[in-house]
C-alpha cells in the first residue's frame, strides 16, 4: 500500500490509495479505558494556546504613527513600541491604552446595565419601564420618559428568545439626544418555565412572540432631547421587531440598523417586513419626528444588510447613501442620493461578495472593506479591499492567501494585518493603507505546540448536492491514524443559516472537543453546506422555506465522497452531533436519513420552529400558513412528524429553563418517539439554560463520547470518566 504525503491545499486529495489495496478491517477495539480518555483530553487542554509563541498582536495605538502590541514569547510576554512612519520596532515598557480605528457607530459603551454617552459624562438606564439618564460627576438622575407601562416600555431589551435590563438605544454624537423606541409587546403570547427545587417551583414568564401569532413586538421609535427633556414621537407606524443583520433590533451594544449624522440633525434607520422580504431606508427630522423614506428594496426570500454588521451608511457631509444589496446574487455596495434616492452608481460589482465595510472616507470618496470569494482558495477566506465611491480603484490591500485580520490606526493611514489559516499560524505585519508592507511584526511559532503532539485539521474540499458547487471544510483524523483500518465518521454540523459548521478560517490551537472526538478513534468532520453564508445569495437561501433540509444532502455527499477517497473512513458507521440549530439538525439526519446515519447526539434542538421564536422561523422558513387539510408549510421541518422513521440510536437532551430554545421543542420529539414506539436517550439537565453551564456542559460531553464510543465505535467505555482528574 503506498500513501502519498499530505497536502494541506484545496487542490486536491490529500491522502490517495491505491486502488488495488486490500480490503480494510474495521477498527473496533472492545473496551476504551481512562488511559484512552485522558490521552484524548489533552487535544482540548486550553494551555495549548500558551504554547504557541509570537501571537495575539492587538495594536494599542498612541496616535497615528505609534502603537504598542504584547505578544509571548517562551521566555515570558514582550512588549514593543512601533513607529509606523520610521518602519521601526522595539522593545519598550505598555503605554496607556488607546482605542484603534475601528468601524463606524464604536463609540458606546456599556457599564452595568446602563449606556455611557459618547462624552462619557452620562449614563442612561432604565427604571420602571422609562428611561433615566446620569451625571457621572454628580450622580444625579433625571427621569426622560414618563408615560412607561409594563409590556409598553422605553428601550425595552427583548426578543424573545434573549433579555436583559440593558436599554437598547443610540447616543447622538454630541451626546445631547437619544434615539430608541417604544417597546409594544401588549398582546404578545407568553412563554413559561418553571424551576426545579425542593418546594414550591420558580416561574419564570416573559413575552415570547412565535411564528405565526397574531401580534408580535412592535416598536414605535422615538428621540429623547436630554434638554427640556422632552420626547419626539416619529411620524410613522410602528415598525416590527426586525433587523436586517440580526433576529433582535439589538445590533450587539446598540440599537440597530440606525445611524446619527455627525451634527445630530438626522437620524438614519431601516425598517424591515415582518417577513424579511422589503426593507426601507429613512431618514427622521430629530426635532419634528418627520420621516422621510430615501429607497426601498424587495427580495423573494430574505433581505440582509451585511455579514455580522451593517453595511450601509448616511453620509451626510455629501447628501449620498451607501447602501448593501444581493440584488445581483452576490453583497455588493452601492451609492445612492440620499435626498431623492436615486441610484448613483454601483461601487463593487462581479462574482464575489463585500462582507463588512469597514471605513467610510468621504472626504477622499474611499471605502475599506473586507470581501471572500474573489481570491483563489478557500472562498471563506477574509480579505482587505479598497475602492472609490465611483467603483474605480478596487484594490486587493491583503494579498496572501489566508484569513486576515486588520486593525486600522486612527486616522485610517497604517493597518496591522494578522492573516492565518487553519492549519497556518499566524504572521502579523504592518502595513500602509495602499496595502504596502512596512515591517514584519511577528511569525508564530508553533514548535513548541506539535511537540507536545498537536495534530492540525486537514482542509476538504467537495462537491455539493448538486454534483457541481465546491464545498468546503475541515477534518480530523487520529494522531495514531492506521491507513489498514476503517474508522467511523462523525459529523459535527450546525446548519445556520446565519453562520455555519466550520466556524473561523484562523487559527487555533484548540477546536473545542473535535481532535479529542477523533483520539477516541474516529474522523470526525466539519463541513460548510448549501445554507449557509458568505458566498453567493442563491448558495444562502438554497433551502429556504424548507429548514428541515438542514443541507444534510451536502453533508452526506461530501462525507460519501471523503470515504471514496480516504479508503480508512467507514461509511458504515456514521454518527452526527450538533447543539441548538445542530440539535435540530442531527435528530433531523438520523429521522430522515435512518440508512445513513447511525448515531445521533442532539442538544437543545429547536425541533419544529413553530415552538421558537418568531423571528427565526419567520426568516427562513417563511410566515406560517395552514392548508385546507391542517397541514401547514412547516410541517417539512417538524421533527417530531418523522419520528416513526428512527431506527439508530439517538441522545437528545436539553435544560429545563432554556430560555432560548423552550424545553418543549425536545418534549415534542420525545412524545412522538413515545407515540412510535421507538427506543432512544434522554438527559434533561434541570434548571440549566441553552448552554448547560458548569458541571452540565462537562458531563454532556462525556456522555456524548459515551454515546458515540458505545454506539458506533462498538467499544466499552470507561466508567464514570471525570475531566480534570
Amino acid at each position: 500500500m503506498k500513501v502519498l504525503t499530505r497536502f494541506v491545499g484545496f487542490l486536491g486529495v490529500l491522502f490517495l490509495l491505491i486502488n488495488s489495496a486490500p480490503a480494510q478491517e474495521p477498527y473496533a477495539p472492545k473496551a476504551l479505558i481512562d488511559k484512552d480518555y485522558k490521552h484524548a483530553e489533552k487535544y482540548m487542554d486550553r494551555k495549548w494556546n500558551a504554547l504557541v509563541y509570537g501571537t495575539g498582536v492587538q495594536p494599542v495605538w498612541l496616535d497615528n504613527e505609534q502603537f504598542t502590541y504584547r505578544t509571548n514569547t517562551p521566555a515570558g510576554q514582550v512588549n514593543y513600541l512601533v513607529n509606523a512612519k520610521k518602519k521601526s520596532k522595539k522593545v519598550s515598557e505598555p503605554e496607556k491604552q488607546f482605542e484603534s480605528g475601528s468601524a463606524p457607530r464604536s463609540m458606546n459603551r456599556f457599564r452595568s446595565v446602563g449606556m455611557i454617552s459618547p462624552d462619557g459624562k452620562k449614563e442612561a438606564f432604565i427604571r420602571e419601564y422609562n428611561l433615566w439618564v446620569k451625571d457621572l460627576e454628580t450622580k444625579t438622575e433625571t427621569q426622560l420618559t414618563s408615560d412607561g407601562i409594563e409590556d409598553f416600555g422605553y428601550a425595552t431589551d427583548n426578543a424573545g428568545w434573549t433579555r436583559s435590563d440593558r436599554p437598547v438605544m443610540l447616543w447622538s454624537p454630541d451626546s445631547r439626544k437619544i434615539a430608541t423606541f417604544q417597546h409594544d409587546g401588549r398582546g404578545v403570547g407568553m412563554m413559561y418555565m418553571v424551576s426545579t427545587n425542593v418546594g414550591h417551583p420558580k416561574l419564570e414568564a416573559w413575552k415570547y412572540p412565535l411564528p405565526g401569532d397574531s401580534v408580535i413586538f412592535r416598536v414605535e421609535r422615538v428621540i429623547i432631547h436630554l434638554d427640556g427633556p422632552k420626547v419626539v414621537r416619529l411620524k410613522m407606524e410602528p415598525d416590527q421587531h426586525r433587523g436586517t443583520i440580526t433576529d433582535h433590533i439589538a445590533d450587539g451594544e446598540v440599537l440597530g440598523d440606525a445611524e446619527w449624522s455627525e451634527d445630530g440633525s438626522k437620524l438614519a434607520f431601516v425598517s424591515v417586513s415582518r417577513n424579511h422580504k422589503d426593507v426601507a431606508l429613512r431618514v427622521a427630522d430629530p426635532e419634528t419626528g418627520e420621516v422621510r423614506t430615501v429607497l426601498k428594496e424587495s427580495e423573494k426570500t430574505f433581505f440582509e444588510s451585511g455579514y455580522n454588521m451593517i453595511n450601509w451608511h448616511m453620509l451626510d457631509k455629501t447628501n449620498e447613501a451607501i447602501w448593501f444589496s444581493q440584488r445581483s446574487n452576490w453583497g455588493h455596495l452601492y451609492l445612492y442620493d440620499l435626498e431623492t434616492g436615486a441610484l448613483k452608481n454601483q461601487i463593487t460589482t462581479g462574482d464575489w461578495r463585500v462582507l463588512q465595510l469597514l471605513h467610510v472616507d468621504q472626504t477622499g470618496r474611499k471605502l475599506l472593506f473586507t470581501g471572500s470569494c474573489r481570491e483563489p482558495g478557500d472562498p471563506y477566506f477574509t480579505y482587505l479591499y479598497s475602492v472609490d465611491f465611483d467603483g474605480s480603484d478596487l484594490k486587493l490591500l491583503t494579498p496572501d492567501s489566508a484569513n486576515h485580520s486588520v486593525t486600522f490606526s486612527p486616522g485610517y493611514t497604517y493597518f496591522v494585518d494578522t492573516r492565518s489559516t487553519p492549519v497556518s499560524p499566524p504572521v502579523s505585519e504592518l502595513r500602509d493603507i495602499k496595502g504596502k508592507k512596512l515591517l514584519d511584526l511577528e511569525k508564530a511559532d508553533i514548535s513548541a505546540l506539535t511537540a507536545a503532539g498537536w495534530k492540525a485539521s486537514v482542509p476538504i474540499k467537495m462537491k455539493a448536492r448538486d454534483g457541481v458547487t465546491d464545498i468546503y471544510g475541515l477534518m480530523y483524523t487520529p494522531s495514531y491514524l492506521d491507513v489498514s483500518k476503517k474508522y467511523p465518521i462523525i459529523n459535527c454540523i450546525y446548519p445556520g443559516p446565519q453562520s455555519g459548521s466550520v466556524g473561523s478560517r484562523s487559527f487555533s490551537a484548540v477546536h473545542g472537543d473535535l481532535q479529542a472526538l477523533a483520539e477516541l478513534g474516529f474522523i470526525v468532520v466539519t463541513i460548510d453546506a448549501m445554507g449557509t453564508p458568505g458566498r453567493s445569495k442563491s448558495f444562502h437561501e438554497a433551502w429556504y422555506g424548507n429548514m428541515g433540509d438542514n443541507g444534510l444532502p451536502d453533508q452526506i455527499a461530501g462525507m460519501k465522497q471523503l470515504a471514496e477517497h480516504y479508503r480508512w473512513i467507514d461509511i458504515e458507521r456514521v454518527g452526527i452531533y450538533g447543539h441548538s440549530g445542530g440539535g435540530f439538525a442531527s435528530t433531523d439526519a438520523i429521522l430522515r436519513y435512518p440508512d445513513f446515519f447511525d448515531v445521533a447526539v442532539s442538544g437543545s434542538g429547536n425541533h419544529d420552529n413553530r415552538n421558537y421564536e418568531d423571528d427565526w422561523g419567520e426568516k427562513w422558513q417563511g410566515m406560517l400558513a395552514t392548508n385546507p387539510d391542517g397541514t401547514t408549510n412547516y410541517d417539512n421541518q417538524a421533527n417530531q412528524l418523522l419520528a416513526k422513521n428512527l431506527k439508530g440510536k439517538l441522545l437528545i437532551t436539553h435544560g429545563t429553563m432554556d430560555g432560548n430554545v423552550p424545553l418543549s421543542n425536545t418534549m415534542l420529539v420525545v412524545q412522538a418517539l413515545i407515540a412510535a414506539n421507538k427506543d432512544f436517550d434522554l438527559i434533561l439537565f434541570p434548571n440549566a439554560g441553552h448552554g448547560y453551564g458548569s458541571p452540565g456542559s462537562t458531563y454532556m460531553m462525556r456522555r456524548r463520547w459515551d454515546y458515540f464510543v458505545k454506539n458506533l465505535l462498538g467499544a466499552q467505555t470507561p466508567k464514570e470518566f471525570e475531566f480534570g482528574k
